[in-house]
């Protein structure tokens, strides 16, 4: 009887730290994306993700009140030597906030030029429909074509799934 009260006793005892530790290490997570989040759509208070499957499709981006400004996304694609992942914020109405490009590995000085602020503010408060006239960078058109490619695909992709309610 006391082996059984301690194998109950010790279970608990780790079923407890086990919570705390997933608890802290979720919460890790979030706050490494987070901080992007506000990047890209500075006016929310929070992000809600919004799921198909397991796999995230995009992140609400609420106001106090819960009300949904718009969303946050991922767009990746394939630029001159590498994979260019970039984050996006999107008003409802397809306003592209701002991107940044979170992870890429082209030639420094060329193509690593679309991660600097000045690329990325070629996009601020464009439509989706303008977004073809985003000037890529000079001797890095392939990276710089290839995010605003993405961008615009995934744009439209996430817009035409909030006009079907999803």
């Amino acid at each position: 009887m006391v082996r059984l009260k301690t194998a109950v006793y010790c279970s608990l005892i780790l079923a407890l730290f086990c919570a705390v530790a997933g608890g802290l290490f979720l919460s890790q997570i979030q706050a490494e994306e987070d901080p992007g989040f506000k990047e890209v759509m500075p006016d929310a208070a929070g992000f809600q993700a919004v799921k198909k499957g397991q796999e995230v499709e995009y992140y609400r981006a609420v106001d106090k009140v819960n009300k949904m400004i718009g969303v946050v996304f991922k767009a990746s694609a394939k630029g001159y030597s590498s994979a260019i992942d970039t984050l996006v914020g999107m008003l409802n109405d397809g306003t592209i906030t701002a991107i940044k490009v979170t992870s890429q590995n082209e030639t420094p000085g060329l193509g690593g030029r679309v991660s600097e602020s000045d690329f990325a503010g070629r996009f601020a408060k464009k439509k989706i429909d303008k977004l073809g006239e985003v000037q890529a960078i000079t001797g890095a058109t392939v990276s710089s074509n290839a995010v605003i490619a993405a961008v615009k695909a995934k744009a439209e992709e996430i817009k035409a799934l909030l006009q079907n309610g999803q």
